[in-house]
């Protein structure tokens, strides 16, 4: 993650934001006199909450987990031709 003073954030906010957005890379901007704070963009800020509501949600977990091992196993649900170009949208 990039660093950069306050004073640089505040004379190069259009570039700086735009650069947060493009790149999906936050920045963190230092203060001299106080806590420091991170510019994100909103879609990444939407990834990472649903992302943190998951790995919190012990049941999803465990219904990944259980997945995961079902996959493996080759044991899994196989969806026929017609179910698959249905959820794929062809």
């Amino acid at each position: 993650m990039d660093s950069v003073s306050v004073n640089r954030f505040r004379d190069n906010l259009k570039s700086l934001v735009e650069q947060v957005v493009d790149n999906h890379e936050p920045i963190k901007v230092t203060r001299r006199a106080g806590e420091d704070f991170v510019v994100i963009s909103a879609d990444d800020w939407e990834r990472e909450q649903e992302t943190l509501y998951v790995l919190q949600n012990s049941s999803l977990m465990q219904q990944i987990s259980e997945s995961v091992k079902t996959h493996q196993a080759g044991a899994g649900y196989k969806p026929t031709e017609g179910q698959l170009d249905e959820i794929t949208g062809l």
